[in-house]
């Protein structure tokens, strides 16, 4: 059964200005292993770009952590990657890409891509180069460094929106598409 929280009883995250220094940065030179096997070098990528950050995804069978519910943001990972699957025709409809990024390691985001059947690569930051070379929110539980939840919209490497924090998570994608449509660039 898949892990779904009741987002109206879920603390609400707020706005701790700690992405406020994203908007126009450049993704950094830096490689990701994909659930697809390849490296990626961020700073190579063209065109028009989705990258949604996540803590993580429940495992079937593997307890969430303890006091998972009670972290503002922290739940919805998986709702969240479903929501930017249903929605990826629509995006691609408009030149756009969509990956998905966390610390979790690529074999556990594979399970995840052919569990919810996501037609888009996750990318691993198990080694904190991304999260650390662009000083992205983090947070920790059980020992355990996890980016907060946040997405960026990138045009041939440097990031032009972001939407921080996101909640509800199943949400994101639509307002990703919304302002996508609103906004030429």
């Amino acid at each position: 059964m898949q892990y779904s929280p009741d987002f109206s009883k879920l603390p609400i995250p707020e706005d701790d200005g700690k992405c406020n220094h994203l908007l126009g940065e450049r993704l950094p030179a830096v490689m990701l292993i994909s659930t697809s096997g390849n490296q990626l070098d961020l700073s190579a990528i063209q065109g028009k770009v989705v990258i949604y950050c996540y803590p993580m995804t429940k495992q079937p069978d593997v307890a969430i952590p303890d006091g998972w519910e009670q972290i503002p943001g922290a739940a919805g990972c998986t709702l969240q990657s479903c929501a930017f699957r249903d929605f990826n025709a629509e995006l691609q409809s408009l030149g756009v890409r969509v990956y998905g990024l966390s610390t979790q390691d690529s074999s556990y985001q594979k399970e995840v891509v052919a569990r919810l059947h996501l037609p888009f690569e996750l990318l691993s930051d198990v080694d904190f180069a991304v999260t650390n070379s662009l000083k992205l929110p983090t947070f920790e539980v059980e020992g355990k460094r996890l980016i907060k939840r946040l997405t960026t919209i990138v045009n041939d490497g440097k990031i032009v929106k972001v939407f921080y924090p996101v909640f509800p998570p199943d949400r994101n994608a639509q307002d990703v598409l919304d302002w996508l449509v609103q906004n030429e660039f």
